[in-house]
């Protein structure tokens, strides 16, 4: 599987690729796994996912968070399923998937992700406020300084919502 997904990763990795090469390419490498891959599937997803193809790209995505995939990832599907049913107007489901992965704990390598696709969502939803305080909750940890005022400002910003 590692030579597998080195492949896949060159594909991504060529910036001289049209989306519709990246599509044919990631299919043909999804075509050497079985059918129901949830790592080839989540693949394919992706590649129409940036291609623009969002509407196959949200069944290949469920497909392959139905089957089942390793922690890494299903938070990355999870972020890029939300991100793509956002821009297909179910910005309500998309709401729900991306603060469940913001709220889950423990926090993984991609909390500080699933808080910006959040604030996407909340921002679509005319939620600014909201996506404004969830956005500086991620971003004050990796401040040089101030990271204390930032995280208070942001808390004192959600609670004027609640």
């Amino acid at each position: 599987m590692d030579d597998w997904q080195d492949r896949v990763d060159a594909v991504w990795a060529d910036d001289t690729l049209a989306p519709d090469d990246v599509i044919a390419r990631i299919d043909a490498l999804a075509a050497e796994l079985p059918d129901d891959d949830p790592v080839a599937l989540f693949e394919r997803a992706g590649a129409r996912d940036s291609a623009g193809v969002e509407d196959e790209a949200e069944v290949l995505y469920r497909r392959a968070l139905a089957i089942g995939l390793d922690d890494e990832r299903r938070t990355r599907a999870t972020i890029q399923l939300a991100s793509t049913i956002r821009n297909l107007g179910k910005t309500d489901e998309a709401l729900g998937m991306l603060r469940a992965e913001y709220e889950r704990e423990p926090r993984g390598p991609l909390h500080d992700a699933a808080a910006a696709f959040y604030a996407l969502a909340l921002a679509s939803n005319g939620e600014a406020e909201r996506a404004a305080s969830v956005a500086l909750q991620a971003l004050a940890p990796h401040l040089p300084r101030y990271t204390r005022s930032v995280t208070g400002y942001a808390r004192e910003i959600a609670d004027h919502l609640d």
